[in-house]
């Protein structure tokens, strides 16, 4: 099998912003390292209405902060977040009534969402997300279900689009087949122990679905020491982390960078387009070290 330098499945190709960047464990970080993260170039943010693990309301103060000082605008920015269950929850401190329905429970997180995360001082009614995930299926795939088609309710005006976390490939077919919003983004682990989600990821593919993967450095301690990953980071003269976020974005993945390091934002911004230059320039050995990352992490297709 052979693959076209930049071909179409690539992300390198297509003049995209490199990262979406992940605001989890961020804590009173937060704030600083979004307004950080939109000032060296990250234009996609993820967070989700979980006060466990993210800071949904400053990483809106951030935003704010960023349109009012004019490095950005609201339409330069995608803006991501999730409604994540009582199971994911810390239930001393989430956005809703852990007892309440179903119901309550979605429109009560969204509702938190669009305040934390709204533009200026728009009114409400003026502000949208452009993605709400799913954070994990619900206990059940009826209850999965009903809570996607109370998030459908929110389209187009308040939310643009909807997916899905932490998800098996059954799981999205049955949104898919059933629900009148299909996923536009599916967002799981890519690692090993999933075998890289190659049948989802290829389900995203013919669907139009977007791929994000989160612990790509984290889950892929020997992707990182890989032949291929090793012989591109010194050809291209880039980091192996680069090189291994560059690798995967190839393959039509959108990949999560949560790094709280200054200089890594810049390197890996940096490092992604210098990848990017090599591959064009050096159309013969991007195609074999291509082919060879892939037939790691997509053996069944080799």
């Amino acid at each position: 099998m052979t693959t076209s330098p930049l071909s179409s499945r690539s992300r390198l190709a297509d003049g995209k912003p490199s990262f979406t960047y992940g605001t989890a464990w961020k804590k009173e970080q937060t704030k600083t390292l979004v307004k950080e993260a939109l000032k060296q170039g990250f234009r996609r943010v993820d967070t989700a209405a979980q006060p466990k693990h993210y800071q949904e309301h400053l990483v809106g103060e951030a935003l704010r902060e960023a349109y009012n000082e004019g490095f950005v605008s609201r339409a330069d920015v995608y803006v991501q977040t999730k409604y994540t269950t009582p199971a994911g929850q810390d239930l001393s401190n989430m956005p809703y009534d852990p007892n309440a329905p179903l119901e309550t429970q979605i429109h009560t997180s969204v509702a938190s969402s669009l305040k934390n995360l709204r533009a200026l001082q728009d009114p409400e009614e003026a502000t949208f997300l452009d993605c709400l995930l799913l954070h994990s299926p619900l206990p059940t795939l009826d209850q999965t279900l009903r809570a996607w088609r109370l998030l459908e309710t929110y389209v187009p005006h308040q939310i643009k689009a909807l997916g899905i976390s932490n998800v098996t490939l059954p799981i999205v077919r049955e949104i898919y087949n059933s629900c009148t919003i299909k996923p536009s983004v599916i967002q799981n682990r890519f690692y090993a122990q999933t075998r890289y989600d190659v049948p989802l990821r290829a389900f995203c593919r013919e669907h139009g679905i977007v791929y994000q993967s989160f612990w790509t450095l984290t889950g892929n301690p020997k992707l990182l020491k890989s032949k291929p990953v090793i012989a591109l980071a010194q050809a291209a003269e880039v980091s192996v982390a680069t090189t291994l976020y560059a690798l995967v974005m190839d393959m039509g993945v959108e990949v999560l960078n949560g790094t709280t390091s200054l200089e890594h934002m810049r390197d890996d911004l940096e490092g992604v387009q210098t990848v990017r230059n090599w591959a064009s320039a050096n159309p013969r050995p991007w195609t074999e070290i291509c082919n060879e990352f892939r037939a790691l992490t997509e053996p069944d297709s080799y």
